[in-house]
């Protein structure tokens, strides 16, 4: 798997050189939790006995959140698309301090 990461890492420099099969699980996890699967699901899913160990799994993308504070605002704020947002906040520390997060 190695040998196949290297590969993908000279043409792609996102991916890392060395890889252990556990991030396909990591992965496949995310993409269930990103298209809408519940984290209790995902979390059984795992085979985790405690959700609070599925909560590791559970980094938001910034569509993820964009997307709770349109529902949680509903029309109070103007709906745009991430297209056409004049802002591109990515980095999540930032994120959560806008928030009061942290």
């Amino acid at each position: 798997m190695n040998g196949y990461a290297k590969t993908a890492h000279m043409a792609y420099l996102e991916v890392q050189e060395r890889i252990h099969p556990h991030i396909f699980l990591h992965s496949r996890a995310m993409h269930l939790y990103q298209h809408g699967m519940e984290l209790t699901m995902v979390s059984q899913w795992l085979g985790h006995a405690n959700l609070s160990t599925t909560l590791i799994y559970a980094h938001a993308d910034t569509e993820m959140k964009r997307k709770a504070m349109e529902e949680a605002t509903g029309d109070y704020f103007p709906k745009v698309s991430a297209e056409e947002s004049p802002y591109d906040v990515n980095d999540d520390a930032f994120l959560k301090r806008l928030y009061g997060l942290k």
